[in-house]
């Protein structure tokens, strides 16, 4: 057998022998290598180690390696894997690396001489300042006690004065104020001033004495002032308007509460129709009630039955209507 064949053995028995026997650590782990018969790529999968990273470290070129922990972290990996010692192969890396650990170097700073010949010009410096910004601030608050000048035109320029200088607006005397909005001329229905009035315009005008059409007052009609609360227009005859600020609640037969509100002077409330309830205010002659749309006068009583209400509502209905029927009967034929 070949002598330097059995030196090979010999070598790649013992791990201490091949990485001190070796020139350099590439070659020691690039014949670990070949002697272990695995491919490269397999111990870059065993290590984690990146492929050209471990050729870098057979072929000595530390350039191409990362920082120098990483390095050494991959070096004992690939040793590890080869079955050489990790700790002999981490210091042949450091002694081969040109990336040497530095030593401890001398403290650096400031010099204490130069700081101190520097700090009475800094000293001053910071003064002057502090003594300018003090000084600024007692200049102005003097300023601003001082009394206020007098304006640069002390007498009233002539042009200011004369009603001819051009471009001068003379003004007049106040005028009053116009009205808030105008009212237009009455406008009278044909025949609604003989049905409320119960004169004939066109008798008048003829001569001719006019016969009275109709003696009932004409009333005042309601005029919502407010929020009205309660039943539609359609199905209530009565409405009940607070004059002024009071309360009123309506209660059921059984004693539920219909209606319950602090009203404000304008506001109303529109009592439905065929309910029985009674009506509780707390000061009666705060509200006044309208029958079918006209005044029917004030509340009498704290407590006041709805029901006599509506009665006097559909009262005042039938007697209107049999009034008007009559009126219609008398009037002679168009024609």
């Amino acid at each position: 057998m070949d002598p330097d064949v059995r030196h090979d053995e010999a070598a790649w028995s013992d791990p201490h022998r091949i990485l001190t026997e070796s020139a350099t650590l590439g070659d020691a782990l690039r014949r670990a290598r070949e002697h272990s018969g695995r491919p490269i790529d397999d111990l870059s999968a065993a290590t984690r180690v990146h492929v050209r990273y471990l050729r870098a470290l057979e072929q000595g070129d530390f350039t191409a390696l990362p920082s120098q922990a990483f390095a050494l972290g991959y070096v004992r990996a690939y040793a590890a894997v080869l079955g050489l010692d990790e700790q002999l192969a981490a210091e042949r890396f450091r002694g081969e690396s040109p990336h040497a650990p530095v030593g401890l170097q001398p403290p650096t700073g400031v010099d204490v001489r130069e700081a101190r010949r520097s700090s009475p010009r800094l000293i001053a410096a910071a003064a002057a300042l502090v003594f300018a910004v003090i000084g600024w601030n007692v200049f102005q608050r003097v300023s601003l006690m001082q009394a206020p000048t007098p304006p640069a035109i002390s007498e009233t320029p002539e042009t200011w004065s004369l009603g001819s200088a051009p471009g001068v607006v003379r003004l007049g005397a106040p005028r009053a104020a116009p009205p808030d909005q105008t009212v237009p001329a009455l406008y009278i229905t044909p025949g609604l001033e003989a049905e409320l009035s119960g004169l004939d315009p066109e008798a008048e005008g003829e001569g001719q004495a006019a016969a009275p059409v109709s003696a009932a007052p004409v009333q005042r009609a309601f005029n919502p002032r407010g929020a009205t609360y309660g039943a539609s227009p359609t199905a209530s005859n009565v409405v009940i308007q607070a004059q002024r600020p009071a309360s009123i609640v309506v209660r059921m037969a059984d004693g539920r509460v219909l209606f319950a509100r602090q009203l404000a002077a304008g506001e109303s409330w529109r009592a439905p129709r065929d309910v029985a309830a009674t009506i509780d205010v707390s000061e009666p002659s705060a509200f006044t009630v309208y029958l079918n749309g006209e005044y029917g006068g004030a509340l009498t009583a704290p407590l006041t039955p709805l029901a006599g209400l509506n009665a006097r509502a559909q009262s005042a209905a039938r007697q209107t209507a049999a009034e008007l029927a009559q009126r219609t009967a008398t009037l002679p034929p168009a024609g």
